[in-house]
């Protein structure tokens, strides 16, 4: 089983002058469900390298036993280190994809024409596509059969609830959850931070870091 799980490469949280990047729970939590599944996991970004990983997801009250398992393993931190370039992946070489969030995805990957190409080749070849938290807005100008991936779909992502907590609402370019209603997804949630993943087809989506775990082990079932 060959998975690839994209990574974010911005680190500007719009205009606050702060740092963002991927989250590190929703890299962490994912990687490992799916490498104690026996997967063989290929870890790509748009820029290739190490990807930043948002400050506030490296805080000790951030952290999981899965962010501390990959603070002590070499191996997994030479993987993250080492993203492979988005433009030299495809659809062909994996069985499946996964996006991580964290802020910074709804500005690079949410309008890079690679990863929109990407997440279409990966659904029209009948594979599953995960997203969690964030990431589902990378979803937000992927079109299957000329309509929005999400239409008509059950799906989750960060709240605008949860985006109101982090006091981002004015700065991120659009809400997730706005967004994916927008597009004709039927949104769905449960409390804030607390854990909701759905597949819908061949869809998974999962609400916030909480369900990252959750949202991997949706795919992994997809899978087999």
């Amino acid at each position: 089983m060959k998975i690839l799980m994209v990574l974010t490469s911005h680190d500007k949280l719009g205009n606050t002058g702060r740092k963002t990047g991927f989250w590190l729970e929703e890299f962490a939590a994912p990687y490992y469900t799916f490498l104690d599944a026996g997967a063989q996991i290929t870890v790509a970004s748009p820029k290739g390298g190490q990807p930043p990983i948002d400050p506030k997801s490296d805080t000790p009250e951030g952290q999981t036993p899965l962010t501390e398992r990959f603070k002590s393993d070499p191996a997994t931190q030479r993987v993250l280190a080492n993203t492979v370039k988005l433009n030299t992946v495809s659809a062909s070489d994996f069985d499946t994809v996964f996006y991580p969030g964290g802020h910074g995805p709804m500005w690079d990957l949410a309008e890079d024409p690679i990863s929109i190409k990407l997440i279409e080749d990966f659904y029209n070849a009948g594979k599953p596509v995960g997203t969690v938290c964030h990431a589902p807005g990378v979803l937000h100008r992927v079109k299957i059969n000329g309509e929005p991936i999400v239409k008509g779909k059950r799906v989750s992502g960060f709240t605008n609830s949860e985006e109101e907590a982090v006091q981002l609402t004015k700065v991120v370019p659009f809400l997730v959850e706005d967004e994916l209603k927008r597009l004709g997804g039927l949104f769905e949630k449960v409390d804030d931070w607390q854990v909701l993943a759905i597949t819908d087809g061949r869809l998974v989506t999962g609400q916030n870091p909480a369900s990252s775990s959750e949202a991997a082990r949706h795919l992994l079932t997809l899978m087999r």
